[in-house]
């Protein structure tokens, strides 16, 4: 992963601290890992019911993969700055508008990824009532993907606002337009 720069579009790099890089791309491996896993298993899943013998434990697995995919890419689409938020207005504006608007917005979802964290934290620590079934692995298991979220949305949306803070937010228009020219 040494020297490996190809996630990261030049346009953003001033909102990102290279040391995370690394991250990034290992997030978008296991986001890949979970999808490609997902698949796999449902496709095993239907083969095995359909020639009569079913495997029990599939669905448990299925829906791991498919929790742990949702969960880690909400935290890599937070460092690529690919996930909905309210992005339409702030990129409509410039200067301090705009500084404001990008600023408020990381707040919120800085907001929704502290109670991640700890209403997540409360889930996981109620999980280990419940038991999977056919595991029988506590219902814990999942619900971790939930804080561990939460971490890596706060930690990409905090490493935005400070390097946003620093080096400002693009002006999508002006520059545009400047390429136009």
């Amino acid at each position: 992963m040494r020297g490996f720069n190809g996630l990261v579009l030049q346009q953003q790099r001033h909102l990102k601290w290279r040391a995370l890089d690394p991250l990034e791309q290992i997030l978008m491996i296991l986001c890949g890992v979970a999808i490609t896993g997902f698949c796999l298993l449902v496709m095993c899943d239907i083969v095995t019911r359909t020639v009569g013998h079913p495997w029990l434990w599939l669905q448990e697995a299925t829906m791991t993969f498919f929790i742990y995919g949702i969960f880690i890419g909400v935290g890599a689409a937070t460092r690529r700055n690919d996930h909905l938020y309210l992005a339409v207005l702030a990129e409509s504006m410039s200067g301090n508008s705009r500084l404001f608007f990008e600023m408020f917005n990381r707040c919120v979802v800085l907001g929704v990824a502290l109670c991640m964290i700890y209403f997540g934290y409360l889930n996981v620590l109620d999980g280990f009532k419940s038991l999977r079934m056919p595991s029988m692995t506590p219902m814990a298991t999942f619900y971790a993907a939930i804080p561990l979220c939460g971490i890596l949305v706060s930690l990409f949306t905090i490493e935005q606002m400070v390097n946003g803070w620093r080096n400002g937010f693009p002006d999508i228009n002006v520059d545009e337009k400047r390429k136009s020219l």
